[in-house]
């Protein structure tokens, strides 16, 4: 049986009828019960100068139910959270890490944009045509799997790492659009002087940065991706 708040018997207070009071002098007022919570309201019996309902009445008004044990008659109300003792529940905040979906599209991300930087360094070394069509492959393939990590971040940490992975990618664009501007002009570009630009350096950097972050399972932006 669950029981009734001790709140709940003081607003409810003197409400079972013995059967021996149905001989005691009726005193009838225009009064009624209204329960706080409850759409709708019950009469109200004066006995003696004492307040009564009807049991069955306040249990449908509370959407209750009546049982009977021997001489008991016992009223069972639906279960709140107050009642039972248990706390509402309330929203959960977001996982301080990476879920396992986005780390994985992250890494094949990454992946992508080390192939198109690969390819890029291997076509000046080896004196190949760089041109929109030989790398925009690459960079079609690299997007894809940003959009597909993007899909799949989750927590507040995803959502942080995105946003480098994002810068990762663009450095890359603005790395490959270079040089398909300076072959474009016939200049002549070596394996070195790529290597060497700070913004291949800063593509590596972040690179490492994010692969630490990976291994860790934590987000951390040390700036080098900016």
């Amino acid at each position: 049986m669950r029981g009734i708040a001790p709140s709940t018997w003081l607003t409810l207070f003197a409400l079972l009828i013995a059967p021996g009071l149905c001989h005691a002098q009726l005193d009838q007022h225009s009064e009624s019960l209204v329960v706080s919570g409850h759409t709708g309201q019950l009469p109200v019996t004066q006995i003696s100068g004492r307040s009564y309902v009807a049991v069955d009445a306040l249990a449908r008004l509370m959407n209750g139910s009546l049982g009977y044990q021997g001489k008991q008659i016992i009223l069972t109300l639906p279960a709140t959270a107050s009642s039972a003792g248990t706390v509402p529940r309330t929203s959960q905040p977001a996982s301080a890490g990476f879920s396992k979906d986005f780390l994985n599209a992250g890494i094949e991300t990454m992946s992508e944009v080390r192939e198109w930087r690969s390819a890029l360094l291997s076509a000046v070394e080896n004196g190949y045509p760089v041109t929109d069509a030989s790398m925009d492959q690459y960079r079609a393939q690299a997007a894809k799997n940003l959009r597909l990590t993007s899909v799949a971040a989750t927590t507040d940490s995803d959502r942080n790492a995105l946003q480098l992975l994002d810068k990762e990618f663009g450095h890359m664009q603005d790395l490959s659009n270079k040089i398909l501007a300076a072959r474009k002009k016939m200049n002549y570009i070596t394996r070195d002087s790529v290597k060497n630009d700070p913004l291949d350096q800063k593509i590596l950097n972040c690179a490492r940065s994010l692969a630490a972050m990976a291994a860790s399972g934590v987000f951390q932006d040390d700036g080098v991706c900016n």
